[in-house]
């Protein structure tokens, strides 16, 4: 079953945002517009994690939302704040929250802040190690291993190869991949996917094993087996 996140944000296209966002990478999502909405959705399905926005309309604010949460239970909290002073980040910390993120922020940051705070709540028999075919990644260790061979790889292509294993036999498009593992900071015209697909693949394919990433011409590329 997967982990259920509730959304406690007013502005609807940074929720509508966290929402689709959080799907895709598998969680099952939950928005509350406000603060008692918020309070009355995690009473009626417990969640596994809270994103909570401090600035909430209809006189309950995040601070208070983020005490009541924190009195009824140890869910872990992620507070998304536009006040990026220390005092605030304190208050919210004080209030209770686990952690915070600063608007704007970004998804990529978010969402390893999401898994982190998730993992703290796992037992170590829980923190499942991806498999595909030979191939084994640990997100907590960031180790990786093709059958028994151990193979090293820098931050950005465990980073690349993670995404591919959390979406096997899914096609995951350039902009896709962009927009998560680099932000954008190349423009449309850089080849600098193709560089590390092919860094991932001679160092995957180093011990004569079969290509795993597979190019999908035109859209992007896929984790399958040939």
């Amino acid at each position: 079953m997967s982990e259920h996140v509730l959304v406690i944000e007013d502005d609807p296209s940074i929720a509508d945002l966290l929402r689709r966002g959080l799907i895709y990478e598998g969680y099952s999502v939950e928005v509350a517009g406000d603060g008692p909405t918020g309070l009355t959705a995690a009473r009626d399905r417990p969640p596994d994690l809270v994103l909570l926005d401090l600035m909430l309309p209809g006189g309950m604010d995040g601070l208070t939302v983020c005490a009541r949460l924190r009195a009824a239970s140890d869910v872990p909290i992620l507070i998304l704040t536009a006040k990026d002073a220390v005092p605030d980040r304190v208050k919210g910390l004080d209030a209770g929250a686990d952690d915070y993120v600063v608007k704007p922020f970004s998804f990529d940051e978010l969402v390893a802040r999401v898994r982190a705070l998730l993992r703290r709540r796992q037992p170590a028999s829980e923190q499942d190690v991806l498999r595909f075919a030979d191939l084994s990644v640990n997100p907590v260790t960031r180790e990786v291993f093709r059958g028994t061979r151990r193979i090293e790889l820098t931050a950005r292509e465990f980073d690349l190869l993670l995404l591919f294993m959390q979406h096997p036999r899914q096609v995951l498009t350039r902009d896709l991949l962009y927009d998560r593992i680099w932000g954008y900071d190349f423009g449309g015209e850089s080849n600098i996917i193709e560089v590390y697909i092919r860094y991932l693949r001679s160092k995957l394919e180093e011990g004569g094993e079969p290509r795993l990433i597979q190019t999908v011409r035109g859209v992007g590329y896929a984790l399958r087996e040939e």
